[in-house]
């Protein structure tokens, strides 16, 4: 079963990170993840005669992502995530983890249980349940159909990754959100369309706008899941954060989405739990897990 890489949302509440005090970012040997990545992507997209359907290729594949979002609102999944800090010498300075099932309702809303959350060892950086609210996957395609009007697309050129030709799209927001007025987060970056299934198989980009807060880059690998579905399986991010003040905190970020499977019946809600708990006893809520109430921004 082939791995694709594709975008999770930088859009909406993406990992709340507080600054605590500066750490110098160095050079590192390239992860897996990113050797797969320079291995099976060619430098650039090729130019190319063809004539291409440009708005027919938007409509298709941001109305399969409203499909796969819809979708996932069936399946219950597990998350592992691990966030670390990187100090000299590309040595792990600090680690946040939590592997959690997560299940939604007929709504959208995600509701969490923890399976295992160790005590951190982060010192630079201060996390909250609600960092990585977003990576539970409320909304991991933020190109769907109802959100294509707030883009423009540029078509870049065709390129081949594998086995597959690609349709190339540069993306950005037609506003830019003002930071100041509001929270609202939306997606900017590069977007690899199969040419056959016009749907979006590999994308790279991040959160914008930026106001004192700082959004990592992700790459996210998906998978089929019920023979129809390509559902976030693995996401990725290795970025150093630069501050206005000067502070730099070299973030890396790791989440995997396994046992996928699909819901029936009622959605029992599970509080969140505390930190260096193993597999807590569940215990009923009123409301899902919240998004975070701030952004990435500099501790004063």
């Amino acid at each position: 079963m082939k791995l694709f890489l594709m975008l999770l949302l930088l859009v909406s509440g993406l990992s709340a990170i507080t600054l605590i005090s500066p750490s110098v970012a160095s050079a590192q040997q390239q992860t897996p993840a990113q050797q797969q990545t320079a291995a099976t992507t060619t430098p650039a997209p090729s130019s190319s005669s063809e004539q291409v359907d440009v708005e027919k290729i938007i409509r298709a594949f941001t109305a399969k992502e409203t499909e796969f979002r819809k979708a996932l609102t069936q399946y219950g999944f597990k998350r592992d995530a691990v966030m670390q800090t990187i100090g000299m010498g590309g040595q792990i300075s600090g680690e946040y983890r939590r592997v959690s099932r997560f299940v939604m309702d007929d709504s959208g809303n995600k509701f969490e249980k923890i399976l295992f959350f160790p005590m951190s060892t982060l010192s630079e950086l201060q996390v909250t349940a609600a960092d990585l609210e977003d990576l539970g996957g409320i909304q991991p395609f933020p190109l769907e159909a109802s959100k294509a009007a707030l883009y423009n697309f540029k078509y870049v050129g065709k390129e081949r990754i594998d086995e597959l030709n690609l349709y190339v799209f540069d993306v950005a927001p037609k506003v830019m959100p003002d930071p100041k007025k509001t929270k609202e987060r939306m997606f900017q970056g590069r977007v690899w369309v199969d040419d056959q299934d016009l749907q979006v198989v590999k994308a790279r980009g991040k959160g914008v706008p930026e106001g004192k807060e700082r959004f990592p880059t992700f790459e996210t690998y998906r998978e089929q899941i019920g023979g129809r579905y390509w559902f976030p399986t693995f996401t990725f991010a290795d970025d150093e954060l630069v501050f206005d003040n000067g502070h730099a905190v070299r973030l890396r970020m790791r989440v995997k989405y396994t046992d996928f499977e699909k819901l029936t019946g009622k959605v029992r809600i599970i509080e969140e739990g505390e930190p260096g708990v193993e597999d807590p006893e569940a215990k009923p809520t009123t409301s899902p897990a919240t998004p975070p109430a701030s952004a990435p921004k500099p501790k004063p």
